[in-house]
């Protein structure tokens, strides 16, 4: 008999199809937020009316913008970030923008939380992953302020509460974490995603579809996740293609966005996920790959790799895609192709000097070592890059 506890995480509320200044206005005076920090993609705040339709609502409760955080959230921007935030006496965080940005709240929360002024300190905090692939935390502290979340893109990172922060100087993405640094409730509105590039919005779906396979493909799925992860995958193969045909229709991006949140529910449960998202981290913290591109390229051939010790799991993903009779990889493959979305590691450029770094450094990412189908070191790693190649 199936046994397992179910944890509810730290988050208030999801609140979606409303308007983001309608929903924004409800949530600040909910809270009774008086000095709201606002996190916002530089893009939206350069290019948009997004982040002055923030400005408006928030009025005289707005404390501060912060449109610096570069990709892969750097470090130092998110201690400058931080820095500001302390200065000005916030009480909230508010994001609007991508996985970045996202992040970039979860750790300025934890530097506020822990009294983190310079980057370098952020070393004290993080986590490491030994060589049997045991993963270590610290203690820290909770965060001394939560956010509220605006999603502009799909990788569903607003829902965890976990937080990549890459270390420029040593190129390498780490991972920090502490159950607060969830957001309290995120907003989401698909009419914002109007704005987001196509190739973002695809490619950061497609990164949603890896957390929902590589959770029903886990070596410790839960029945929540199960559920959860096969309505994630149905929404996106439905929404993915449908907003591909008409970028104007919401209700497509809405489902999209529905799928995104269903496909992390493993993730608030501690479903390990494979060596997708474990390579992946490494592609993007070492070959600034960006999130969503890394699951178009591995998630296939990590299938691949992994269908003989999980076939007949493999066999939900084909069906929760619309491919009952295909392989999971296949179907996966065909669904990027049709997005018109990069399948090779050479098409989001990386280098072929870069593979043996990439390989060596996946394997202090604990997801390649609660991979399905067990990774024994470097070489084995360095073949799936090999085969995305």
């Amino acid at each position: 008999m199936i046994q397992g506890i179910h944890r509810y995480p730290p988050m208030e509320r999801v609140i979606y199809g409303i308007p983001l200044a309608e929903a924004l206005a409800a949530e600040v005076s909910r809270l009774e937020s008086r000095a709201v920090y606002v996190l916002a993609s530089r893009t939206l705040n350069r290019d948009t009316d997004v982040v002055d339709t923030v400005r408006h609502v928030l009025g005289n409760r707005l404390a501060g913008v912060c449109v610096k955080i570069g990709a892969h959230t750097p470090r130092i921007d998110v201690v400058a970030a931080a820095n500001e935030a302390r200065a000005a006496g916030a009480d909230l965080i508010l994001t609007v923008g991508g996985g970045s940005v996202t992040d970039a709240a979860k750790m300025v929360g934890l530097c506020l939380g822990n009294d983190v002024t310079a980057p370098e300190q952020l070393d004290t905090f993080r986590g490491t992953i030994n060589a049997d692939g045991k993963l270590e935390r610290p203690p820290v502290r909770p965060p001394s302020i939560r956010s509220v979340d605006i999603p502009t893109t799909l990788s569903a990172g607003e829902f965890t509460a976990m937080a990549g922060c890459t270390d420029s100087l040593r190129q390498v993405k780490e991972s920090y974490a502490h159950p607060l640094m969830m957001p309290l409730s995120v907003i989401l509105d698909p009419a914002v995603t109007l704005h987001t590039p196509e190739w973002l919005f695809l490619s950061t779906g497609i990164r949603a579809v890896d957390h929902a396979v590589e959770d029903l493909c886990s070596v410790n799925p839960t029945p929540f996740s199960d559920g959860m992860s096969l309505q994630a995958l149905r929404l996106l193969a439905a929404g993915l293609p449908a907003v591909k045909r008409d970028p104007a229709d919401l209700a497509a991006r809405l489902d999209c966005q529905l799928g995104a949140w269903m496909s992390i529910m493993g993730s608030q449960n501690g479903v390990t996920k494979g060596a997708s998202h474990g390579i992946g981290h490494v592609l993007g913290g070492t070959a600034g790959v960006p999130h969503g591109y890394t699951s178009c390229v591995m998630l296939p051939h990590v299938l691949r790799f992994n269908e003989p010790v999980n076939a007949a799991r493999q066999a939900w993903v084909s069906e929760a895609l619309g491919h009952p009779n295909e392989q999971a990889a296949d179907a996966v493959a065909a669904l990027v192709a049709s997005l018109g979305l990069p399948g090779t590691l050479r098409d989001v450029g990386v280098r072929a000097d870069q593979l043996d770094l990439i390989a060596s450094e996946s394997m202090h990412d604990r997801w390649v070592h609660t991979n399905p189908r067990k990774i024994e070191g470097p070489p084995a790693v360095r073949a799936l890059l090999d085969a995305a190649w």
